[in-house]
Protein backbone atom coordinates (compact mmCIF):
# COMPACT_ATOMS: atom_id res chain seq x y z
CA UNK A 1 0.00 0.00 0.00
CA UNK A 2 1.05 3.10 -0.71
CA UNK A 3 1.23 5.91 2.43
CA UNK A 4 -0.39 9.95 1.84
CA UNK A 5 2.55 11.79 1.73
CA UNK A 6 3.37 14.52 4.50
CA UNK A 7 2.84 17.24 1.59
CA UNK A 8 -0.48 17.37 0.31
CA UNK A 9 -0.53 18.75 -3.05
CA UNK A 10 -3.90 20.43 -4.85
CA UNK A 11 -6.54 17.57 -4.97
CA UNK A 12 -4.03 14.32 -3.84
CA UNK A 13 -4.66 11.12 -5.71
CA UNK A 14 -3.23 7.57 -4.47
CA UNK A 15 -4.09 3.91 -5.39
CA UNK A 16 -4.16 0.77 -3.32
CA UNK A 17 -4.60 -2.71 -4.40
CA UNK A 18 -6.55 -4.97 -2.20
CA UNK A 19 -6.66 -8.52 -1.97
CA UNK A 20 -10.69 -8.45 -1.22
CA UNK A 21 -13.43 -8.52 -3.67
CA UNK A 22 -14.82 -5.19 -4.29
CA UNK A 23 -17.93 -5.73 -2.81
CA UNK A 24 -16.27 -6.58 0.66
CA UNK A 25 -14.47 -3.55 0.31
CA UNK A 26 -18.20 -1.27 -0.36
CA UNK A 27 -20.45 -2.86 2.31
CA UNK A 28 -17.59 -2.71 4.29
CA UNK A 29 -17.63 1.19 4.05
CA UNK A 30 -21.08 1.46 3.88
CA UNK A 31 -21.75 -0.49 7.45
CA UNK A 32 -18.87 2.13 9.06
CA UNK A 33 -21.11 4.49 10.48
CA UNK A 34 -18.19 6.45 12.75
CA UNK A 35 -18.85 9.83 13.81
CA UNK A 36 -18.04 12.61 12.36
CA UNK A 37 -17.43 11.00 9.05
CA UNK A 38 -20.18 10.21 6.18
CA UNK A 39 -19.98 7.57 3.80
CA UNK A 40 -22.35 7.75 0.67
CA UNK A 41 -22.18 5.41 -2.42
CA UNK A 42 -23.28 5.64 -5.93
CA UNK A 43 -22.38 2.59 -7.95
CA UNK A 44 -18.75 1.90 -7.74
CA UNK A 45 -17.92 5.04 -5.91
CA UNK A 46 -17.65 6.44 -2.50
CA UNK A 47 -18.03 9.95 -1.00
CA UNK A 48 -16.45 10.69 2.76
CA UNK A 49 -17.10 13.52 4.19
CA UNK A 50 -17.52 15.45 7.44
CA UNK A 51 -20.98 15.81 9.47
CA UNK A 52 -22.12 19.07 9.92
CA UNK A 53 -20.74 19.44 13.39
CA UNK A 54 -17.23 18.97 12.31
CA UNK A 55 -17.62 20.62 8.51
CA UNK A 56 -16.65 23.75 8.05
CA UNK A 57 -16.27 26.10 5.02
CA UNK A 58 -12.79 24.60 3.90
CA UNK A 59 -13.42 20.87 5.10
CA UNK A 60 -12.59 18.39 2.17
CA UNK A 61 -13.78 15.36 1.25
CA UNK A 62 -12.51 11.58 -0.39
CA UNK A 63 -13.99 10.52 -3.34
CA UNK A 64 -12.87 6.42 -3.56
CA UNK A 65 -13.27 3.84 -6.51
CA UNK A 66 -13.29 0.37 -6.28
CA UNK A 67 -12.77 -1.46 -9.71
CA UNK A 68 -12.85 -5.07 -9.80
CA UNK A 69 -9.13 -6.50 -10.77
CA UNK A 70 -10.47 -10.28 -10.80
CA UNK A 71 -13.01 -12.05 -8.25
CA UNK A 72 -10.76 -11.61 -5.23
CA UNK A 73 -8.79 -8.54 -5.95
CA UNK A 74 -9.67 -4.67 -6.70
CA UNK A 75 -7.61 -1.50 -7.04
CA UNK A 76 -8.88 1.41 -5.32
CA UNK A 77 -8.16 4.74 -6.07
CA UNK A 78 -8.25 7.99 -4.65
CA UNK A 79 -9.06 11.90 -4.61
CA UNK A 80 -8.98 14.44 -1.94
CA UNK A 81 -10.83 17.44 -2.68
CA UNK A 82 -12.79 20.50 -1.69
CA UNK A 83 -16.48 20.45 -1.18
CA UNK A 84 -17.24 20.35 -5.03
CA UNK A 85 -19.63 23.41 -4.98
CA UNK A 86 -16.85 25.64 -3.27
CA UNK A 87 -14.55 24.01 -5.85
CA UNK A 88 -17.15 25.33 -8.58
CA UNK A 89 -17.09 29.27 -6.37
CA UNK A 90 -13.29 29.40 -6.74
CA UNK A 91 -13.10 28.42 -10.73
CA UNK A 92 -15.67 30.89 -11.23
CA UNK A 93 -14.40 33.53 -9.60
CA UNK A 94 -11.00 32.85 -11.38
CA UNK A 95 -12.43 32.53 -14.87
CA UNK A 96 -14.66 35.98 -14.01
CA UNK A 97 -11.40 37.75 -13.30
CA UNK A 98 -9.46 36.57 -16.17
CA UNK A 99 -12.24 37.32 -18.41
CA UNK A 100 -12.42 40.66 -17.12
CA UNK A 101 -8.86 41.39 -17.12
CA UNK A 102 -9.02 40.12 -21.01
CA UNK A 103 -11.67 42.54 -21.92
CA UNK A 104 -9.90 45.57 -19.99
CA UNK A 105 -6.99 44.20 -22.64
CA UNK A 106 -9.09 44.82 -25.35
CA UNK A 107 -10.78 48.25 -23.80
CA UNK A 108 -7.08 49.39 -22.96
CA UNK A 109 -5.83 48.25 -26.52
CA UNK A 110 -8.78 50.24 -29.01
CA UNK A 111 -8.36 53.10 -26.15
CA UNK A 112 -4.29 53.39 -27.27
CA UNK A 113 -5.14 52.80 -30.95
CA UNK A 114 -7.99 55.86 -31.28
CA UNK A 115 -5.41 57.77 -29.09
CA UNK A 116 -7.36 58.45 -26.26
CA UNK A 117 -6.10 58.02 -22.48
CA UNK A 118 -6.14 54.30 -21.11
CA UNK A 119 -4.82 54.54 -17.49
CA UNK A 120 -8.15 53.74 -15.99
CA UNK A 121 -8.19 50.26 -17.87
CA UNK A 122 -4.76 50.18 -17.39
CA UNK A 123 -5.30 50.62 -13.39
CA UNK A 124 -8.29 47.88 -13.05
CA UNK A 125 -5.85 45.32 -15.00
CA UNK A 126 -3.56 45.75 -12.52
CA UNK A 127 -6.40 45.74 -9.77
CA UNK A 128 -7.84 41.89 -11.61
CA UNK A 129 -3.97 41.05 -11.06
CA UNK A 130 -3.80 41.56 -7.35
CA UNK A 131 -7.61 40.36 -6.92
CA UNK A 132 -5.80 36.72 -8.52
CA UNK A 133 -3.06 36.87 -5.77
CA UNK A 134 -5.68 37.42 -3.42
CA UNK A 135 -7.83 34.63 -4.72
CA UNK A 136 -4.73 32.19 -4.75
CA UNK A 137 -3.69 33.01 -1.56
CA UNK A 138 -7.03 32.31 0.10
CA UNK A 139 -7.46 29.18 -1.52
CA UNK A 140 -3.69 28.16 0.20
CA UNK A 141 -4.92 29.42 3.41
CA UNK A 142 -8.14 27.30 3.15
CA UNK A 143 -5.63 24.45 1.89
CA UNK A 144 -3.62 24.31 5.36
CA UNK A 145 -7.02 24.76 7.03
CA UNK A 146 -8.33 21.50 5.66
CA UNK A 147 -5.13 19.44 6.20
CA UNK A 148 -5.73 18.05 9.27
CA UNK A 149 -8.79 16.62 8.67
CA UNK A 150 -7.71 15.56 4.79
CA UNK A 151 -4.97 13.43 7.63
CA UNK A 152 -8.60 12.39 9.45
CA UNK A 153 -10.21 11.20 6.11
CA UNK A 154 -7.57 8.59 5.19
CA UNK A 155 -7.22 7.49 8.98
CA UNK A 156 -10.64 6.70 9.10
CA UNK A 157 -10.03 4.60 5.42
CA UNK A 158 -7.12 2.85 6.55
CA UNK A 159 -9.12 2.14 9.67
CA UNK A 160 -12.26 0.72 7.40
CA UNK A 161 -9.82 -1.11 5.35
CA UNK A 162 -7.89 -2.91 7.51
CA UNK A 163 -11.29 -4.64 9.38
CA UNK A 164 -11.92 -6.34 5.94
Amino acid sequence: MSVLPNDIVLRPRFQLELSHPKDNVLSNFEQSKKPPFLVKRVDEHLFIKFNQEQHHFWSPQLHLEIDEIDENNCKLYGVFGPNPTLWTFFMFLHFAVATVFVILAIWAYSSAALNKPYDLQIGLMVFMVFLWFVLYVLGRMGKRKGKPQMQELYGFMMKVLSKI
